[in-house]
């Protein structure tokens, strides 16, 4: 059955949709409030960025292939490519909050370009939302009430446009740190995150799973504890201070170690790892131990 998807190409088609007022060609605010009870949307995001702050959301709202529900007072973000929102079922829901939409050309050559590698959030799970505080909720809220208020009542030009594409970066910025006040709470409820991740590698070779998949992935450990490859190292780096590929890479060395020491060549301690090709095991071992496996099992046994 084919889907009927709400083409997001342009930042105001969402508003289009639900019959709120657009004020600039390329950003949108919509409060939800002020529209009453609204058909859902399964939006299909072109070129174009956009965050939900609400106190409700659909259940089972959609994020690419999985359906996941959120709670009151949380934040998604949408980027290009990406699918979110919910089918429409007939039903008109009031939902209570704010969202921005804008062109991702209206940011072309400014800040956000640069700063768009540390805007992990717009490649997370829709089940990984930002979960707002109260204040933090409020103050997002503020934000696009001014965006809102400011492109009500100036005319685009190089000179506004500045100042609200400074607004954009603005609103990117707070989402950043709300989500590392998140990663830190995160850190302190899931101190056994690095045990799992932990006995999901070790399960992995047990299940010798590398002599059909190779190595591990960061992609496939995150997705085993049900979370985005992108949320998963924020978390993991709050925990631990490494990333999943640092945290993977130290788990290989010491069973590397222990393979060469127990008498197994280079060779086959490559194989045992999954590597493709036992030079890619030697180079990968020297980098990160300073020694080849050779000279290593060497100066273990002059010790």
């Amino acid at each position: 059955m084919t889907k009927d998807y709400l083409y997001i190409d342009h930042a105001n088609n969402f508003a289009q949709s639900v019959g709120a007022e657009a004020y600039h060609p390329a950003v949108c605010v919509v409060h939800f409030d002020e529209l009453g009870p609204i058909a859902h949307t399964l939006n299909k995001m072109g070129d174009v960025y956009a965050f939900f702050v609400q106190d409700n959301f659909p259940t089972d709202a959609t994020y690419g292939m999985g359906s996941y529900n959120t709670s009151t007072g949380s934040l998604t973000a949408a980027s290009p490519g990406q699918i979110i929102g919910k089918a429409d079922d007939g039903s008109r829901v009031l939902y209570h909050g704010w969202t921005i939409h804008f062109d991702a050309e209206f940011m072309r050559g400014t800040a956000f370009e640069q700063r768009l590698q540390d805007y992990h959030y717009f490649s997370y799970n829709v089940n990984e939302a930002l979960h707002t505080t109260e204040g933090e909720k409020q103050l997002l809220w503020q934000l696009m009430w001014m965006i809102r208020r400011f492109i009500q009542h100036r005319q685009p030009s190089p000179q506004t446009d500045r100042i609200l594409q400074d607004y954009i970066l603005l609103m990117c910025d707070y989402a950043l740190l709300f989500y590392q006040r998140q990663f830190q709470d995160a850190a302190r409820c899931q101190d056994d995150l690095l045990s799992r991740f932990f006995r999901l590698l070790t399960d992995y070779y047990d299940r010798d799973m590398q002599l059909q998949y190779g190595l591990p992935s960061v992609k496939y450990c995150a997705s085993c504890l049900c979370l985005s490859p992108s949320y998963f190292g924020d978390v993991v780096r709050s925990v631990s201070g490494e990333s999943p590929t640092q945290v993977i890479q130290r788990f290989l060395i010491n069973r590397a170690k222990s393979l060469l020491v127990s008498g197994l060549s280079a060779s086959q301690t490559s194989d045992s790892l999954g590597f493709e090709y036992p030079q890619h095991f030697t180079r990968f071992f020297k980098k990160h131990v300073g020694l080849l496996p050779s000279k290593y099992v060497a100066s273990q046994r002059k010790s």
